[in-house]
């Protein structure tokens, strides 16, 4: 009989391990397949439009992207973008044990490459947000804090532990590390799966991108994965097999909603990125900024008419030209320009719900509710999935 329990014992930890292992591999899949998209999009839409000396195109994302004339600004986020890019292409690669055992000078050299990148992206980014100002407010900017904080922390454990020759404890802090530095790369997933579950933004102000829900993710995109990554390596050493079963579980349902989120941002931003670095056509929207600035609202909507029109060659008239054109202006609280944009944007594209979802914005922004709701109720009768469209309709206290 002892031995018959013994057996099963036996059995019960064999499979609890082979769970554990087969969640792992699942998670590291998705998530190297998924960092290799976001590096191969950032290196795009960056690198291609830098080096065809399109900067002023680095502002649709970023806030501030590129100014002229700020050497040391537009280096830090050159630097930013760089690290970033080199993390999202090495990162996972330094996790495989296949590239540890038989490239070890490899391993070596390009983790001190990561750990130096690591540290760059978040110095980079802490200078971009004090001096360049970024959306959101204090709360979401301590939490970019302590992720920078646990970058530096994590990175130090690793090459301590490195140094010292302790490799099981060196790997640990590298997970951990891994973990932390691709804070922003968990938070663009989990974003766009609220997105994709809620059927558009909810717990925020789009305009201001301030709320419950961006306030939360700024400190979840790194305390979260690094409290799974402690629960997994608890379950791996200590656990028993019912933990270990229980925690791979965990790991495949959390795994399947990261993919899910990987999925919607891939989609909604990464594939369009990519179709931006790789459009030579001259931006309108950039080409209106200019006389914007220079001549004023009117001259710029005369001019696009008169370039529309004429069918003038190599202008981008798409749709997210004037959309992005009027964000920015939004965001600045410009609100009758942004407003005049949107309104241009519609009547290009009349059947568009985005369209008229963004000009309701903007009508509410300024604090015209009636146009706002009127807008917003254009939006829903284009397409009645509009989530956004609807949940700013209940907001408004629109019947």
């Amino acid at each position: 009989m002892s031995a018959i329990v013994f057996s099963n014992r036996l059995d019960l930890d064999s499979m609890a391990n082979a769970a554990l292992k087969a969640a792992a591999r699942f998670w590291f899949v998705v998530t190297l397949a998924g960092q290799w998209v976001f590096a191969f999009a950032v290196a795009s839409f960056y690198g291609l439009t830098a080096l065809r000396g399109d900067y002023h195109r680095w502002g649709k994302f970023i806030t501030h992207g590129h100014v002229p004339g700020d050497t040391a600004g537009n280096f830090a986020v050159a630097m930013h973008l760089a690290a970033a890019v080199v993390i999202m292409s090495a990162g996972a690669l330094q996790l495989v044990p296949q590239v540890r055992s038989r490239f070890p000078a490899f391993h070596r050299w390009s983790g001190r490459l990561y750990m130096l990148a690591a540290v760059a992206v978040s110095f980079a980014g802490l200078y971009m947000q004090t001096f360049r100002g970024s959306i959101g407010d204090e709360s979401q900017r301590l939490g970019s804090l302590l992720n920078a904080i646990l970058i530096w922390a994590c990175a130090g454990m690793a090459l301590r532990f490195a140094i010292a020759r302790d490799f099981t404890t060196h790997r640990r802090w590298a997970l951990r590390l891994f973990v932390v530095v691709s804070a922003a790369w968990f938070y663009r997933l989990a974003f766009f799966l609220t997105m994709l579950v809620f059927r558009g933004p909810v717990g925020f102000d789009p305009v201001t991108f301030t709320g419950p829900l961006p306030t939360l993710m700024s400190f979840a995109q790194y305390l979260v994965p690094l409290a799974i990554l402690e629960i997994y390596l608890r379950a791996q050493d200590h656990g028993s097999a019912l933990r270990r079963v229980a925690t791979a579980g965990l790991l495949s349902v959390l795994t399947l909603a990261m993919a899910a989120g990987l999925l919607a941002v891939t989609m909604a931003v990464w594939v369009p990125d990519v179709k931006a670095g790789f459009d030579t056509r001259t931006s309108i929207a950039e080409t209106l900024k200019a006389t914007i600035a220079s001549r004023g609202i009117d001259a710029a909507e005369r001019q696009y008419r008169r370039l529309k029109d004429a069918g003038v060659a190599g202008y981008n008239f798409d749709e997210g030209e004037l959309n992005s054109l009027g964000y920015q202006l939004l965001h600045k609280k410009r609100f009758t320009e942004a407003i005049r944009m949107f309104q241009l944007n519609a009547q290009a594209y009349p059947r568009s719900s985005n369209v008229f979802d963004s000009l309701g914005e903007a009508y509410a922004g300024q604090g015209d509710t009636a146009l706002a709701i009127a807008s917003y109720r254009k939006a829903v009768q284009l397409d009645p999935h509009n989530g956004d469209a609807v949940a700013m309709l209940k907001k408004l206290g629109a019947p």
